[in-house]
């Protein structure tokens, strides 16, 4: 093996991304991600972004107060309900504590003060629309803001199976909510699994709804089957800015973004490095804006808990690449970017590093990447819009002891959505260049964290908790985290390469947004 400190020899490659595993016969490094950004990179993304001069892109920052937030999640309640009619000696009523008029008024009056509950509680964007109760199709068919909602939250208090079927043939979510103890117990607390899921059989003959829909009693386990769903809708056609194009760590060019395009509707829009580097250079020319750069250094520089272990110039100029990077997204109308070819190809051009403005920029509330890896990309955009929190992308180790390793040097520090971590701002580790934050994570902080597998087929569940932030001379954002299986299944189930982490816990809205998916969720606690 190399030696790892000597970063200036000939023969050196770095081995937390391929940006430079094809050599020339030449021994000059041939970055497979550089050649794809320069040449026919849109043949994979979308639209590309050129002809751009620097005077038109900052006046697209100019106009963009904040990035685009999370949209809300639409949730169209209905009750369903019936009121029966007494008849002599015949069984005349179903189980059900709704019986009548009064009963459903009452009712009501609950949903609608549970309903207030969650919308103010929720730690999500959602809408929720008024009540619709219905008795019937018919009456079903009636409800005119059904169509606008992304999800439907049944109460399904009584009322027959064919209203029940017509709300799941709807083509929604639907969350299937019956009482117990929680107020009036409802008709389809006994029935849902044997007369409508199961449909009188043995097995499961809904398609788009099962088991995990339904919901007794327990409006917390509404919520985050809501926050699930809204983080997929959040995800599905995300539009993304990949800087030098699209990529996949070691895959073949364009299999994996073309899978990303399929599996999650993404709208990648892509800019060459000689199209970045002319606006670069426009910015390094504009005083308003090196300036601009210059005083955000400063404050960010000040910001407690943060130290400077590296050269002034290198934070200066990433403040630079950050602005641009921050009007590229304006003029592409997203709030997510991602860097191709980082290990080298930005270098010359930002004479800087991307790992400071791609940290500043998640802490900002885009969402930035290095590396442009697609296979991870989803996961990093999903975690990020079910939790509201920055996404961390790095390089797993070797799971040993009940501990894994996780580094990068990108590392947000806005890790809660709302607090600055503590941080060291030193030189990229395997160049040895520029600005990247060594982020000391906060120790006993529950985490979830998830290893996509490169066919975008399975992606791997963990939980755990951080319980150290070393400083080993590998990627500067370091952390170790504890999980609780053993060591032998982390290491056989761990597919792909990069992973994703995100403060808290959200294993189990991510298994629920992903039943919606392709992608099988291996989860292993």
């Amino acid at each position: 093996m190399s030696n790892r400190n000597d970063h200036r020899a000939p023969s050196y490659r770095p081995h937390c991304c391929p940006c430079c595993e094809n050599v020339s016969s030449s021994g000059n490094a041939v970055s497979r991600r550089t050649f794809m950004g320069n040449v026919g990179a849109t043949a994979i993304g979308g639209i590309a972004l050129t002809g751009l001069t620097w005077k038109a892109v900052s006046a697209a920052e100019a106009e963009l107060e904040s990035p685009n937030q999370r949209k809300p999640l639409v949730v169209q309640p209905i009750l369903t309900y019936e009121i029966p009619q007494r008849a002599h000696q015949r069984s005349w009523r179903s189980w059900g504590g709704i019986q009548t008029q009064d009963d459903v008024d009452q009712e009501i009056k609950q949903i609608h003060g549970e309903l207030e509950t969650l919308k103010k509680s929720a730690d999500f964007p959602v809408e929720i629309l008024p009540l619709a109760s219905v008795r019937s199709p018919k009456e079903l068919a009636a409800v005119d803001t059904i169509e606008r909602a992304d999800t439907i939250l049944l109460y399904a208090a009584g009322g027959g199976g064919d209203t029940i079927g017509a709300i799941g043939k709807m083509g929604k979510d639907v969350v299937i909510f019956v009482r117990y103890r929680s107020g009036p117990v409802y008709l389809w607390y006994e029935i849902i699994s044997p007369r409508y899921l199961r449909q009188h059989t043995d097995e499961l003959k809904i398609e788009g709804i099962d088991y995990e829909d339904v919901v007794v009693d327990d409006q917390d386990e509404i919520t985050w089957r809501l926050r699930a769903l809204c983080g997929l809708k959040n995800t599905m056609g995300t539009r993304i800015l990949a800087v030098g194009g699209p990529d996949a760590w070691a895959q073949p060019a364009g299999v994996v973004p073309a899978l990303v395009q399929k599996r999650w509707k993404f709208d990648i829009r892509t800019i060459t490095y000689p199209e970045l580097g002319q606006l670069l250079q426009e910015a390094f020319q504009d005083e308003q804006a090196v300036s601009m750069a210059r005083e955000r250094a400063d404050a960010y520089l000040k910001i407690p808990g943060t130290k400077l272990e590296t050269t002034r110039e290198f934070v200066d100029n990433a403040f630079v690449l950050e602005k641009v990077f921050r009007a590229l997204m304006a003029k592409a109308d997203c709030r997510a970017i991602t860097i191709n070819g980082c290990m080298g190809t930005i270098m010359p051009i930002s004479n800087t590093t991307a790992c400071l403005p791609l940290s500043t920029l998640n802490d900002d509330g885009y969402l930035a990447f290095c590396e442009s890896d697609f296979v991870v990309i989803p996961s990093g955009i999903l975690l990020a819009n079910i939790s509201g929190n920055p996404p961390f992308l790095q390089d797993p180790t070797y799971p040993h002891q009940g501990i894994i390793t996780l580094a990068h040097c990108t590392g947000p520090r806005k890790m809660d959505g709302k607090n600055l971590e503590p941080a060291r701002i030193m030189t990229h580790f395997e160049s040895d260049y520029g600005a990247a934050p060594k982020v000391d994570m906060h120790k006993g902080q529950k985490v979830t964290m998830i290893a996509p597998d490169f066919k975008a087929e399975r992606w791997m569940g963990l939980s755990g908790e951080i319980v150290d932030h070393p400083l080993f001379p590998i990627c500067r954002t370091q952390i170790d985290v504890k999980y609780s299986v053993s060591d032998d299944m982390v290491a056989e189930r761990m597919p792909g390469f990069h992973w994703m982490l995100v403060y808290g816990d959200y294993m189990r809205e991510t298994g629920y947004a992903l039943k919606r998916t392709p992608i099988r969720w291996d989860s292993l606690g």
